[in-house]
C-alpha cells in the first residue's frame, strides 16, 4: 500500500531500514545526506554531541579536527569516550565511536591545531562546518576561512546551563561582525607583548554540563539539516538558551561594512603542489610566470622568520607559523630574556632561505597560498596535498 503525500512517496508496508523513520518526513531526502560533506571543528562536549547527532542523522563524510587528549574531566561531559580512553587524541576516539553508531559513515580524525595547522582545502571541501570551541582566536580562524572559500558555518559557545547556537553565511553577518571591544581584549590577552601564545592561557577552562552540550548541539544539527536540504536556516541569527532562568530568544546579527571576515578566495586555482615537496622558489616561479616577474608570495597567516634579542643583540632563523610558537619559544639561549619574532606574510625571491620547502615555512598541508602583483591576485591551492589530508572520506 502506498500514500502520496505533496511529491513523495511513501511507502507503509515494506521493512524498515535504518532511516526508515526519517524518511516518512515527506521533505527528507537521505540520499542527499549521505552524500554531504562536514567539517566538525572541535571533539569536546559539543563535539561530542554534534557527531554522534551526525553519525545517527546517516551524513556520510565526517572530518573532525582537534588536537587535544582526553582528560578525567571530559568522561562526565562527552557521550562518545569512555574510562580506558583517557591520554588518548580526542578526535580519534570520537571518530572510531561515531563509526559504531554509524558503520557506513566514512569519518576522517585530524589530530592538529584547527588554527595552525588546518589547511583551507578542508574547508573548500565541505558542504557545512559546524564548529564546537571555546576560545574566540579559534571561531575567528573558522570564520574567516568559511567565508574565504563561500561556506556557511554553524557556531555553538556553552556555559554552566546556557549556550547559543548561531548560523553564518557568507551573504549575511559573520562572527567577527559581532565581535565588541571586550572581545577584542579577551583574544588579546591570549597573546604576549611579542604576539606569541601564552601558554597558561592555552589551558583555560570553560564550566559546562552534557545537558546545554546536547541542547546546543542539537540545535547546530538541526540547522546544518536543513541547510543540506536547501531549506531556510536561521542565517545571521543566533539562538540564545538561559536554562537558570528558562528563557530564550532569538537575536538578528547586524554586517559590519568593514570586516574583514568577508573577503572572498574565490575562486580557487587548483595546483599539483604539497607543502612537503614545493620550496619556496618553486612556488614563486608559479605565481611569476602567471603574473609576472615584480609578483609576491602571499600567506594567509603571518609566519615566523627568526627571533632577534633586544637584549644580546643576536639573531637566529626559525621557521613556523605565529599559533605553533609560544612565548616559552622565545627565550634567547644565549642572554635568557624573551626574543621578538621577526614575522611576515610575504615573500617576493630576495630570501635566502628560498630552498626551504612551504611546510618549512609553517605553511598548513592542503592550504592556499596568495599571488599578489598589484591589485591582482590569484588564490592558489595546493592540491597535491588532497588525497592525504582526505583519505578516508570522499574527495
Amino acid at each position: 500500500m502506498q500514500e502520496n503525500t505533496s511529491n513523495k512517496v511513501i511507502s507503509i508496508n515494506t521493512e524498515e531500514n535504518r532511516f526508515s523513520r526519517f524518511e516518512l518526513i515527506r521533505w527528507w531526502d537521505q540520499k542527499r545526506l549521505s552524500n554531504a560533506k562536514i567539517l566538525v571543528i572541535g571533539a569536546g562536549a559539543l563535539g561530542n554531541e554534534i557527531i554522534k547527532n551526525l553519525a545517527l542523522l546517516g551524513i556520510g563524510n565526517i572530518i573532525v579536527v582537534d588536537f587535544d587528549k582526553i582528560e578525567p574531566s571530559n568522561l562526565s561531559r562527552s557521550v562518545l569516550f569512555r574510562e580506558r580512553d583517557r591520554g588518548r587524541f580526542k578526535a580519534e576516539v570520537a571518530a572510531e565511536r561515531a563509526r559504531d553508531l554509524y558503520p557506513d559513515l566514512k569519518i576522517k580524525p585530524l589530530c592538529i591545531n584547527a588554527v595552525a595547522d588546518l589547511g583551507l582545502g578542508v574547508y573548500d571541501w565541505a558542504d557545512v562546518i559546524l564548529g564546537g570551541l571555546d576560545n574566540r582566536e579559534a571561531r575567528l580562524s573558522i570564520n574567516r576561512n568559511s567565508f574565504a572559500v563561500g561556506k556557511t558555518w554553524i557556531d555553538g559557545a556553552i556555559e554552566v546551563l546556557s549556550g547559543v547556537a548561531r548560523v553564518f553565511s557568507p551573504d549575511g553577518p559573520c562572527y567577527e561582525c559581532t565581535m565588541g571591544e571586550v572581545d577584542w581584549k579577551i583574544l588579546q590577552t591570549r597573546k604576549s607583548c611579542t604576539l606569541l601564545s601564552r601558554s597558561e592561557m592555552l589551558s583555560g577552562k570553560t564550566p559546562t554540563t552534557p545537558t546545554i552540550a546536547s541542547l546546543i548541539a542539537s540545535i547546530q544539527c538541526q540547522e546544518a539539516l536543513k541547510i543540506l536540504h536547501g531549506m531556510e536556516s536561521i542565517n545571521g541569527k543566533g539562538f540564545i538558551y538561559d536554562g537558570i532562568n528558562f528563557y530564550h530568544d532569538l537575536i538578528a546579527y547586524k554586517r559590519k561594512e568593514e570586516c574583514y571576515s568577508h573577503e572572498s578566495y574565490l575562486p580557487l586555482i587548483k595546483i599539483d603542489n604539497s607543502a612537503s615537496n614545493t620550496t619556496l622558489e618553486e612556488a614563486l616561479n608559479i605565481i611569476k610566470k602567471d603574473l609576472g616577474d615584480e609578483a609576491e608570495l602571499e600567506l594567509r597567516e603571518e609566519v615566523i622568520t627568526g627571533f632577534s634579542c633586544g637584549n644580546c643583540f643576536s639573531t637566529e632563523e626559525f621557521h613556523a607559523s605565529v599559533g605553533k610558537v609560544t612565548e616559552t619559544d622565545s627565550i634567547c639561549p644565549k642572554c635568557k630574556k624573551p626574543r621578538f619574532p621577526i614575522l611576515t606574510h610575504r615573500f617576493d625571491g630576495s630570501e635566502d632561505f628560498q630552498n626551504k620547502t612551504l611546510a618549512d615555512l609553517g605553511i598548513p598541508y592542503f592550504d592556499v597560498v596568495i599571488g599578489h602583483c598589484g591589485e591582482k591576485r590569484n588564490y592558489y591551492l595546493l592540491n597535491g596535498d588532497r588525497d592525504s589530508i582526505l583519505d578516508g572520506v570522499d574527495k
